[in-house]
C-alpha cells in the first residue's frame, strides 16, 4: 500500500457501533488481523497477552449482561474478541514464564538470558518503579492495547469495521472468564473487548484536532 492508501485506512477505520449480521469475515482475514496481534510488539518482547475469540451467541449473550457497551456489537459482530492481559504472577521479573520465555521462545544463550534477566528486574524496581500488582498490570496493559491498534488498523486496510470497547465491569466479567471461559483470572486480566465485522450505517466525518496542535517540533 501507498501512503495515500493507508491513510485511506485510517479515515475508513471508526469505531462502528452495529454490524451487517449477514455478513462474516472469512476465515483467512480474521486470521490474518490476529497474526498482526501476534507480530505486535512488546517491552523486552515478552509477549504479555492471549487472545479469545467468541464466537458462541450463549457466551456473548452472558458477557452482554455486564458489557454496556457492547450490547449491539455483541449481537451483529461478525467474531468478538477478548484482549487478556497477563497479571504479576506472569509478568514479574522472577516468575517462571518469563525465564521459560527467554530460554525457549527467544531461545536465548544461559549468559544472555542472566544479563536480560538482570536488566528487567532493574526496570522493573527502579526505572519504571514497577513495585505492586496494579502497576505490573497496567504496564502490561499498555503493552496489549498495541495488539488492539494494530488489529483494527489491519482490519480497516482490508474493509472490515472494528470497535474497541471498555465498557464493562472488570470484576463481574473475571467471573464470566473464569467459570465459563476457563480463564485463570489469578494470572490474567481483561484489557479491552473489540468486535469486528461490516458496517450497516456509515460514520460521521472523523473529527482531529491538527498536526500542528498535537504535535511540537523543538
Amino acid at each position: 500500500m501507498n501512503k495515500k492508501e493507508i491513510l485511506e485506512a485510517y479515515q475508513f477505520r471508526h469505531a462502528c457501533k452495529e454490524f451487517d449480521v449477514n455478513r462474516i469475515i472469512p476465515q483467512e482475514d480474521i486470521e490474518f488481523i490476529l497474526e498482526t496481534a501476534r507480530l505486535s510488539p512488546s517491552s523486552f518482547g515478552f509477549e504479555p497477552w492471549h487472545f479469545i475469540v467468541v464466537q458462541d451467541k450463549n457466551l456473548r449473550e452472558q458477557l452482554k449482561e455486564n458489557a454496556w457497551g457492547a450490547t449491539k456489537k455483541l449481537d451483529t459482530a461478525s467474531h468478538y474478541v477478548i484482549g487478556l492481559t497477563m497479571k504479576s504472577p506472569l509478568t514479574k521479573w522472577d516468575s517462571a514464564y518469563i525465564l521459560d520465555f527467554m530460554k525457549n521462545v527467544q531461545k536465548l544463550p544461559e549468559e544472555v538470558v542472566k544479563g536480560k534477566g538482570k536488566f528487567y528486574e532493574d526496570f522493573q524496581k527502579t526505572d519504571f518503579d514497577l513495585s505492586d500488582d496494579r502497576k505490573l498490570f497496567d504496564w502490561a496493559s499498555k503493552q496489549s492495547y498495541i495488539a488492539l491498534g494494530n488489529m483494527m488498523t489491519a482490519a480497516a486496510m482490508i474493509g472490515i469495521d472494528s470497535c474497541p470497547i471498555e465498557g464493562f465491569n472488570q470484576a463481574t466479567t473475571d467471573v464470566i472468564l473464569r467459570e465459563k471461559l476457563g480463564v485463570d483470572t489469578e494470572q490474567f486480566g481483561i484489557s479491552y473487548m473489540v468486535a469486528f465485522g461490516y458496517r450497516v450505517v456509515e460514520p460521521k466525518e472523523k473529527t482531529r484536532r491538527t498536526l500542528d496542535e498535537i504535535v511540537t517540533w523543538k
